[in-house]
């Protein structure tokens, strides 16, 4: 390969970088912002609830349908119309005097940043192969891990530069300029469709609809469920299961017929994949819930505030942003294994925090409560680096790059669902032990003296029920990887059990 096409193709992923960066770092930059907006607009409570809920259900929804449009209709077209609608809602939002017009918009820019990412995980599979692609998805990871980490520091700086009535709008604004420059970069370096002969592939409309309602019934209760706590919610479950019957009929139908359908069944011959999606559904359970309950204990348990308490997990995102692109370049030497080991590293981290906690005797300083968690954090932080590269690129490995963004969206569906559940149902435990105490979740840290010290104390002990919550995912999580290792050596070991990547049509 030619100096200037490795060139072109690190430079594109690059573009990849920026766009999957502003469309990860807007949840934690919004929930540093949400005061700020609700002083400014009168927002209610729930309004501000919905600024975030809204984003992030939008987001959920779309993977699979945009992997699959990015996969037949183009995935430089796909990526250029999701960073332009991305940018255009990220203006309404900024320029918005009302609660009702900035969560409308935020649906909106969801949406845009859901057919964003679906493309990144197909033009990375497009572009690059073999040890480069480990490295590649390294580079998403590191940018994953990145994102999270200064997306508070982020908010925080621009409502300080811009003070109380224009902070928070900045915090919207700063995505046009960031997107319009991708859009010039994406159109000179990202790769141009192949041009086709015949008609296009049919869109499965019925299917993507069954799928989008299947999604909405289980990421709708458990992500509203974390503001209302009303149990009802969870009825809209009981939809799901028909929804998702349906869909997997007929999907299994059109991949028999060849009928062009919005996920090829066939994807899920592959062991490496289906462990894979399933892994990726139960680690993220435990991912994303963890860092919620402890900013929970910071904020409510201690009393810090948005930005002391995004400081103080500031360890576990660098341990991720380092470990990530690392985990990319030996992925393709120890394969499965090294997943394995960053579960117990993962698992480690988890055990440490609670120890820590438990043991540690209650401080009101911010700094000695971050210190004092940096090392678990951090480990915490490497494991979760190690876990997700990885696995995103044992999962995609045996997955004709044809498909890659429809394999993709179904990876990243299988996330956004675990995130959702996890915090619902790590949430609960922590908000159930505290309510075993005798704490309610609005008391915070404000008071002094014994008053304060037992409320702590009763945090940190939700905070180790959480913790126990969360072990129970990583361990399914850990039995999955063994399972697939298991299985791997024993079709390495038959002679004629080679994996032929699944090719498309």
């Amino acid at each position: 390969m030619t100096s200037d096409a490795t060139t072109n193709r690190w430079r594109a992923l690059a573009v990849c970088q920026v766009a999957l960066f502003a469309t990860l770092i807007d949840v934690s930059v919004t929930n540093v912002a949400l005061p700020s907006i609700g002083r400014a607009t009168d927002a209610t409570p729930s309004q501000l609830q919905w600024i975030v809920t809204g984003y992030v259900l939008a987001f959920g929804l779309v993977p699979v349908l945009a992997g699959r449009l990015g996969d037949d209709r183009g995935r430089r077209s796909m990526f250029l119309i999701g960073v332009g609608g991305f940018v255009v809602a990220s203006a309404i939002v900024g320029i918005s005097p009302d609660p009702k017009l900035i969560i409308v918009a935020r649906v909106v820019q969801g949406l845009f940043g859901g057919l964003i990412n679906p493309q990144v995980s197909g033009i990375v599979q497009q572009l690059f192969s073999g040890a480069e692609r480990g490295r590649a998805f390294g580079a998403i990871g590191a940018t994953v891990g990145t994102a999270t980490a200064v997306g508070p520091l982020v908010g925080g700086l621009l409502i300080g530069i811009g003070g109380p009535d224009l902070g928070w709008r900045l915090v919207f604004f700063i995505n046009v300029p960031i997107g319009l420059t991708a859009m010039v970069l994406a159109w000179r370096w990202l790769p141009a469709r192949d041009v086709r002969r015949g008609p296009p592939p049919r869109l499965d409309v019925l299917g993507a609809a069954l799928l989008g309602l299947t999604t909405l019934c289980v990421l709708f209760p458990t992500v509203q469920y974390d503001s209302v706590r009303d149990a009802r919610l969870f009825w809209l479950l009981l939809p799901a299961v028909p929804l998702a019957a349906a869909f997997v009929r007929r999907e299994w139908r059109l991949t028999k017929a060849r009928q062009d359908p919005l996920v090829d069944l066939r994807l899920f011959r592959r062991p490496s994949y289906t462990v894979g999606v399933g892994l990726a559904l139960l680690f993220f359970c435990g991912f994303t819930g963890l860092p919620l309950v402890l900013a929970l204990y910071y904020q409510l348990g201690l009393g810090f505030t948005a930005l002391q308490s995004g400081l103080g997990i500031t360890a576990f995102a660098v341990g991720s942003a380092t470990a990530a692109p690392l985990a990319g370049r030996l992925v393709p030497r120890f394969g499965r294994p090294l997943v394995i080991v960053a579960l117990g590293v993962f698992a480690a981290g988890a055990l440490a925090i609670d120890l820590v906690v438990r043991s540690a005797p209650v401080t009101t300083d911010p700094l000695e409560a971050a210190l004092r968690l940096s090392l678990p954090l951090l480990l915490l932080g490497i494991g979760a680096g190690a876990i997700i590269t990885p696995n995103q690129a044992l999962s995609l490995a045996d997955v004709d790059p044809r498909m890659g963004g429809a394999a993709g969206g179904v990876l990243q569906t299988a996330q956004r669902i675990g995130s959702a559940v996890g915090q619902a149902v790590i949430g609960s435990a922590f908000f159930a032990a505290l309510a075993a105490q005798g704490v309610s979740n609005a008391t915070v840290g404000t008071t002094s003296g014994p008053t304060s010290v037992k409320v702590s104390q009763a945090y940190a002990s939700a905070l180790s029920t959480s913790v126990l919550v969360t072990l129970l995912f990583i361990g399914a999580a850990l039995v999955l990887g063994v399972v697939d290792l298991t299985l791997t050596r024993r079709r390495n070991r038959t002679p004629n059990a080679k994996d032929v990547p699944i090719a498309s049509g």
